[in-house]
């Protein structure tokens, strides 16, 4: 399996605290060491970085943890590999566009083969995993149910993408983070938790690092900020775990959308 990282924010914001808890999980503490990816919104305007090396091992990786990329949407992943070579091609997050504006992309699971038997419209993929086929069979859902924008009564096009990811955990494990720049789509089979930090901030500390960070000082009393990740990235802070087959939406650091959800266990 392989691990997400998202955040939503109201502001823009570095994730520099939040992916130095990510990254010794590719590869030094954590088994996911088949390559790792990282895309920060500006506007319309995407920003990616890709490296099919360990994260634990990586001068990129190492420097965005000290450059601060301010965002409001971005988006994570560290991948052990199950379908496809470790090669950049296949290293996500992955990206398309659609309405003129770039979708990005992060699968976390795998899926059985008859994903690949699945028709193919609009989009093809690069690389050879299951996680950007199924990508791409998702973007052409929406393109072919709204090809000329979004529609626009809220929550159809959340409702829409849910259905999707429900139809694609019928194929196994399918954890998804996905964005067209200003929400960000968090969709949960087996794990995916997220926080929200807003005033009165205090003081977190990484879990698999030997960081601690003092929100107060790095923030304004208005900030909004929701991190998004497969495992808590934090151990002196409270979690909210997603349900299995729940899609929640967030917009501005805030959650817009809640739909479907069943208890795990």
């Amino acid at each position: 399996m392989c691990e997400l990282l998202g955040m939503s924010a109201n502001v823009p914001t570095d994730i520099c605290f939040s992916f130095a808890g990510l990254v010794p999980r590719g590869g030094g503490v954590g088994p996911h060491r088949d390559g790792w990816g990282i895309a920060f919104y500006e506007g319309r305007g995407l920003r990616a970085f890709h490296d099919p090396q360990p994260s634990a091992d990586s001068r990129i990786a190492e420097l965005l943890v000290s450059y601060p990329i301010k965002s409001k949407v971005v988006i994570s992943h560290i991948r052990q590999a199950n379908v496809g070579d470790v090669c950049l091609a296949n290293t996500h997050p992955f990206s398309r566009e659609l309405w003129g504006r770039v979708w990005c992309y992060a699968h976390n699971g795998q899926l059985d083969k008859q994903i690949f038997d699945w028709p193919l419209t609009y989009y093809k993929p690069v690389g050879t995993t299951d996680s950007e086929y199924a990508f791409c069979w998702l973007l052409d859902q929406v393109r072919s149910r709204y090809p000329d924008g979004p529609p626009e009564r809220e929550n159809e096009l959340a409702e829409l993408i849910h259905s999707c990811c429900e139809k694609l955990r019928g194929l196994g494990v399918y954890n998804l983070l996905l964005s067209e720049s200003s929400q960000l789509f968090c969709y949960c089979t087996t794990k995916l938790s997220w926080i929200t930090r807003r005033a009165p901030f205090g003081e977190a500390r990484l879990k698999d690092s030997d960081m601690v960070v003092d929100f107060y000082a790095e923030t304004t009393p208005n900030d909004v900020v929701t991190v998004i990740a497969t495992e808590p990235l934090t151990d002196n802070e409270q979690w909210q775990a997603l349900k299995t087959g729940e899609l929640v939406v967030f917009a501005d650091g805030e959650v817009q959308t809640r739909l479907g959800g069943q208890s795990c266990g």
